[in-house]
């Protein structure tokens, strides 16, 4: 007797290490810019190369119906950060524009939300963002750093604060130019216009135009047009330079070994903290556009620069990944730090992107820029499953059951619960989290997700809805708030019927209530604009919404009709009752991505040179760094 309850008592407790065998594990996040799905071999790529992002694969889980809170990368970012859906935290736009685009722009992830980074590192953890951010600098003045990774809980960063564009590379031509010649053309015709005619009835004396009236206005225009001419023709020096902290070490960013450069200061933090536990985020710029590539993987692959600045991303992930296994056979200048430390079993690692391939990038001179999303319509900027549907690899030897595939609905959103937990932080009470802890289903003691719905938004708009009707949230389901007496009649009717279409649970049920219109209209994205945009005349509206059973229809070719199912009108009804609940739990927040946060503002400008129209330093590639500070 006693024998048997020492094993069981044994058993429990290999049960207990098994569930987290390691208190405050390290965590490394990789996260990519805009691959696509079918770029890695892992997912089905036979002609990239990636062997050590496929390792994580083979040695960890991989889901394979992982979603993108946002096709766009703010908005993605902003929810990856803070586990919320980002119209919760105003970082999703009512305008065309969804992202930010300059460095002195007002608008930011604002100090109240919450990150993953600000509850780890309350834990002790030491944290460091190396890479893009792409969520904002200052609010008020140049240096108040409101919106900075150190204002958000990372101990260390460095990297770009806005985003990799064309325009940050001589030759890589520009993402404005069409947009600017377009609305130049048409206010130049405007005051041209608006000149001739006042001309005209000055002449023939319907009434008399003061002439220092029309100067003034004109004076005006002129110095309207100088400004934005010198923003433009500046604009590489102004947006495109390299922090570290809340220094700038190179301006205008250089692309020479750059990541290289990245992959070295993560292998730096990681020695720093090798004794104690520490999050690294390592974003990559790649591969968003302007494409880039070292002279060694320069020309190497099968899919021209996109295909380089893959093969080269996986190589900084085998860095990486041989610092935390402790490997002696990788590269020469880090085999020292390799015998010193093997942090594989203490490491949790994800890998993903922040949203699909962009399918409308192509070079002035015809190559293709953009990535593969497999067999999924559509990409970046849309919520076809392209635009949405991203890699997930986790890998935590001895925790996380190596090879196991996971079909259900995942989020990056649940990055920040899972995590979190983990660190043995407390989740907010004060706020819905739409993430959901990944462990259970990580460590096979659970075999459905919690996401039982997932609200797709094109910007702040509700484009989509995703429902797995075999997922419950036993727990209160975030979005989801308590019923109000006036509506409980609404709510019996929406579970009689998720009763009734229990038969279903296999299924994934998406619908659209509008879709954009692709540009050519034969095509599979919006190549006239560049991306799709989410309102107006850019998009089509559906009544009833398009249904789709993504469990039988992945690639989202035939709308399901209530002559295809039979239950057509009870789904929609399901979701629409969904959709009630989810907008019901929406507050009103400052929207950080309105025309006034966006738009670039001199007195936000960072410039690391006293010639402000030049702004130019290289501290980097001189050596002559400031000092490293903490973390």
């Amino acid at each position: 007797m006693g024998l048997l309850l020492f094993l069981t008592v044994f058993q429990c407790a290999i049960n207990s290490v098994n569930t987290y065998s390691v208190s405050n594990p390290n965590v490394v996040l990789l996260i990519a810019d805009d691959l696509g799905i079918g770029d890695l071999g892992c997912y089905g790529n036979r002609t990239l190369r990636t062997p050590n992002i496929d390792r994580l694969a083979k040695e960890g889980v991989t889901l394979t119906q992982h979603i993108a809170a946002s096709p766009l990368c703010t908005p993605s970012r902003a929810a990856f950060l803070t586990g919320r859906y980002p119209i919760r935290s105003g970082m999703a736009a009512f305008s065309r524009v969804g992202v930010f685009l300059f460095s002195a722009s007002s608008g930011g992830l604002p100090s109240e939300e919450i990150t993953f980074s600000k509850l780890l590192k309350q834990r002790g953890y030491a944290t460091a963002l190396i890479g893009k951010w792409h969520l904002g600098m200052n609010c008020e003045r140049n240096n108040d750093f409101c919106h900075h990774p150190l204002s958000h809980g990372f101990d260390y960063f460095y990297g770009l604060t806005v985003t990799n564009l064309r325009d940050c590379k001589p030759g890589q031509g520009s993402v404005f130019l069409k947009g600017v010649q377009r609305y130049l053309v048409i206010l130049i015709q405007i005051l041209g216009v608006t000149v001739a005619s006042l001309a005209i009835v000055h002449y023939i004396g319907f009434f008399k135009v003061p002439f220092q009236a029309l100067g003034f206005c004109l004076l005006i225009t002129c110095i309207s047009l100088a400004v934005l001419i010198f923003f433009f023709f500046h604009f590489r020096h102004l947006n495109c330079f390299l922090m570290r902290d809340h220094q700038i070490i190179q301006q205008p960013l250089s692309y020479e070994n750059l990541t290289q450069r990245l992959t070295t200061e993560a292998v730096r933090f990681i020695e720093r903290n090798h004794d104690a536990p520490f999050l690294l985020v390592l974003s990559y710029l790649h591969v968003h556009t302007a494409l880039y590539a070292s002279k060694n993987f320069r020309g190497k692959s099968k899919h021209g620069l996109y295909g380089d600045a893959v093969e080269e991303m996986d190589w900084s992930e085998r860095v990486v990944s041989f610092i935390l296994l402790g490997n002696r056979h990788s590269i020469g200048q880090i085999l020292d730090v390799l015998k010193n430390y093997n942090l594989s079993n203490r490491s949790l690692v994800y890998f993903s992107s922040d949203q699909g391939a962009h399918i409308e990038e192509i070079s002035s001179s015809g190559e293709v820029h953009g990535g593969c999303n497999g067999i999924y319509k559509g990409g970046k900027s849309t919520n076809w499953e392209g635009g949405i549907r991203v890699p997930g690899l986790l890998r935590w030897p001895g925790v996380i059951q190596a090879g196991t595939y996971i079909d259900d609905p995942t989020s990056n959103m649940d990055i920040f619960p899972t995590i979190v937990k983990l660190a043995g932080a407390q989740l907010p009470h004060d706020r819905i989290i739409d993430g959901h802890d990944l462990m259970p289903l990580l460590q096979g003691k659970v075999i459905r997700s919690k996401h039982e719905f997932l609200f797709h938004y094109c910007n702040a708009y509700l484009n989509a809805v995703r429902w797995h009707p075999g997922n419950r949230n036993e727990e209160s389901q975030p979005g989801f708030l308590a019923v109000p007496l006036e509506i409980s009649a609404s709510q019996s009717l929406f579970h009689q019927i998720k009763e009734t279409l229990s038969n279903f649970c296999e299924s994934v049920w998406k619908v659209f209530f509008f879709t954009p219109n692709f540009s050519p209209e034969d095509s599979s994205g919006c190549y006239d604009s560049h991306v799709c945009f989410c309102y107006g005349g850019f998009v089509t509206h559906h009544d009833p919404p398009l249904l789709f059973d993504l469990s039988r229809d992945p690639e989202e070719k035939v709308p399901l009709t209530p002559e295809t199912e039979s239950q057509f009108y009870e789904i929609l009804r399901v979701i629409q009752l969904a959709v009630d609940n989810h907008t019901r739990s929406l507050q009103a927040v400052p929207d950080q991505l309105s025309w006034n946060n966006l738009l670039w503002k001199p007195w936000l400008q960072l410039c690391c040179s006293s010639m402000f129209p030049f702004c130019y330093c290289d501290y980097d590639s001189e050596n002559i760094l400031p000092e490293v500070h903490s973390g």
